[in-house]
């Protein structure tokens, strides 16, 4: 009889590195990002080893992942369970939102137009007040 447990990742000192730097941040970082200042700090790491990494986090729900504005996928460590994300399109800096929030919106939507039996996945991309401070 075969387990249908899934095997435990490995823990490298690669994985932790990046886990360590994205619990420090509260903005979605791209996996180009994240290998660019993993660089800076001295880390000798390959970007295929911070897909890697970011992949088997992603698979074993430490990160959320979204996809940005422009289609590429970015990252970030957050609290368990269902919830959502303002995310700034300029600097990444995300808010997380509760579920009930976005679940009351949706089902009314839903509701309005003769839906049932929906889902959603949402993500909100605007502006974060530094940004748009800055951009005036």
């Amino acid at each position: 009889m075969t387990s249908t447990k899934p095997a435990a990742t490995r823990q490298t000192w690669q994985k932790a590195a990046v886990r360590d730097l994205l619990l420090g941040g509260e903005e979605f970082r791209t996996a180009q990002q994240i290998h660019d200042q993993l660089r800076e700090g001295g880390a000798k790491v390959g970007l295929a080893t911070v897909y890697r990494a970011l992949q088997a986090m992603a698979e074993a729900d430490e990160v959320d992942v979204l996809r940005t504005p422009d289609g590429e996928s970015a990252f970030r460590a957050c609290s368990e369970g269902h919830h959502h994300h303002l995310v700034c399109r300029s600097c990444g800096f995300s808010i997380e939102i509760a579920a009930h929030e976005v679940e009351e919106w949706a089902s009314k939507v839903a509701s309005a137009h003769g839906f049932t039996d929906t889902g959603h996945e949402l993500e909100i991309f605007g502006l974060c007040q530094e940004c748009s401070q800055r951009s005036k």
